[in-house]
């Protein structure tokens, strides 16, 4: 009898033990504002990213993710894991999310703790959208030193208007009086830093979801991380250009056998000794605002190492378009970097931020849709160093979130209709179960449009400009415009983005 009650006790523990579930990772995903492709030293940069360049080390970067050329499509694709166009997305951005559901209340309803530091540029509150803590700004660009009324003792902040909205929680500041000391990367962080302190001892895992707005402009960053640079942009953008790409050969990212695009910047030497000083500068700030991001990355890397927490932390990494040649003209007192003056990158700059590729932020060519993308999880991903060339897209970030969490996609929310997602989780790629993309991905932004299938893309620019069409295999830097070759493979490809259109457009 003892015997018996002995046997059924210890197949019960062994039981339970090999039926426990596996413990459910941390998540973290880091989204820059404007970053080029090449703007990041694991990517070919010359600025210092030490942390994003451990985690690159540490994991996987992919070489063909794409975003939508623009900040806020870009950011409703991510969240909801659907075309902006089919969440309402596609022009503005000041109505709530539609037809979708957030990856905040997908992974709510899976038992994550969930918290947002920095930019929604959205309708909806955070915490109506899955987010159970949320500081930061619910708008567009703003003064990185102080985006509210002017302090004392200080410049009139550069501001496009002085009343962006910002929230700590549910509480609403607009204007925002910023303190003393105020820098919009350090204060995301900070809040970062301090939820992770206070949920500590939670059992639940926690996603945080962390929106810098650098280095988008106003170019300002703290005078210690300008002094860093200066001297380093004198050389000027044919220069840097090229000390990127040789760079990007070294480090195998792109094929050391494929030619350098054809740059768009004016010659530096055209420049007056005036304006080159002005331009140079102007990319010391740039760079430095990277900089200040990468160190406070390296907080939150360190606090989870801290906190023991970092082994089974899933730490993602990427930006929401190329960079930027807007630019934004408002009186300031002329000087480059500080509070007092909004300065904007500019195209030649731009070009060099995303070498090779073409163009830049707003255009569907390479140059406006990539985005570096890191993946580094210590305990789940047994890779180091890996360049992984599978083309993917921000719409894959939600169901890759959803298969790392265990989180069941729904097809009703809260009494509302979701659409099935329109990506797909990236953790087979990662895991070499494959390599090619099944379905066709697609680009409508302002007067860009593309559409890629397997290595064939079509894209134009300009309400009636023909559609050009590359092979990215071959033609990884949209070099040699094939449309006049493949008849067919235009007709094939224009097809399939014009029946997208009309799908999305479906309400």
């Amino acid at each position: 009898m003892a015997y018996s009650v002995f046997t059924a006790l210890l197949w019960f523990f062994f039981s339970a033990l090999k039926e426990k579930p596996a413990e459910k990772p941390n998540i973290i995903l880091i989204l820059a504002d404007d970053l080029g492709w090449s703007d990041i030293g694991c990517y070919g940069s010359e600025v210092e990213t030490p942390n994003l360049d451990w985690l690159a080390e540490n994991g996987i970067r992919f070489t063909q993710m794409y975003n939508t050329a623009k900040c806020n499509p870009s950011r409703a694709a991510l969240l909801t894991g659907l075309y902006a166009q089919q969440v309402g997305y596609e022009a503005t951005y000041l109505q709530p999310l539609k037809n979708g559901i957030t990856f905040g209340e997908l992974l709510q309803s899976a038992g994550y703790r969930t918290l947002w530091a920095g930019k929604h540029h959205g309708g909806d509150h955070p915490m109506d959208r899955g987010f159970d803590r949320y500081f930061g700004l619910m708008e567009g660009a703003s003064n990185h030193f102080n985006p509210g009324p002017q302090r004392q003792g200080e410049a009139k902040p550069a501001q496009k208007r002085p009343d962006r909205p910002f929230y700590e929680d549910r509480t609403l500041y607009q204007p925002f009086s910023a303190p003393q000391g105020y820098y919009s990367t350090d204060y995301f962080t900070k809040y970062a830093l301090q939820w992770l302190e206070e949920y500590k001892n939670e059992e639940n895992p926690f996603f945080l979801y962390l929106a810098y707005t650098a280095p988008h402009d106003p170019l300002m960053a703290w005078p210690k991380d300008i002094e860093k640079y200066k001297g380093k942009y004198d050389e000027g953008y044919e220069v840097i250009r090229q000390k990127r790409f040789e760079k990007q050969k070294e480090l195998r990212i792109i094929d050391e056998n494929q030619p350098l695009s054809e740059a768009t910047h004016v010659p530096w030497a055209s420049l007056s000794d005036s304006l080159k000083k002005i331009e140079a500068q102007k990319m010391e700030v740039y760079a430095a605002m990277i900089d200040r991001m990468d160190q406070k990355i390296g907080e939150i890397i360190q606090k989870l190492r801290e906190l023991g927490k970092l082994e089974n932390t899933v730490l993602i990494f990427l930006s929401d378009n190329g960079a930027s040649a807007e630019m934004v003209n408002l009186p300031g007192d002329g000087k480059i970097g500080t509070v007092g003056q909004w300065t904007s990158l500019g195209q030649d700059w731009a070009n060099v931020g995303n070498t090779p590729l073409r163009l830049y932020k707003n255009y569907s060519f390479e140059g406006g849709i990539k985005t570096p993308l890191i993946i580094s999880w210590p305990k789940g991903l047994a890779h180091q160093n890996e360049v992984n060339p599978f083309p993917s897209h921000l719409i894959d970030i939600l169901p890759t979130l959803a298969e790392l969490a265990g989180a069941e996609y729904p097809t009703e929310f809260k009494g509302n209709r979701v659409l099935p997602t329109e990506g797909q989780s990236l953790l087979p790629a990662i895991r070499g179960q494959k390599s090619v993309r099944e379905k066709p991905l697609f680009w409508e932004w302002s007067v860009g449009r593309a559409v890629r299938k397997g290595d064939w893309k079509l894209v134009t620019h300009g309400k009636d400009a023909d559609w050009e069409l590359y092979n990215l295999n071959e033609d990884p830097f949209e070099t040699q415009n094939l449309a006049s070759t493949q008849p067919e493979m235009i007709k094939e490809l224009a097809g399939l983005f014009e029946a997208w259109k009309v799908k999305v457009s479906k309400p």
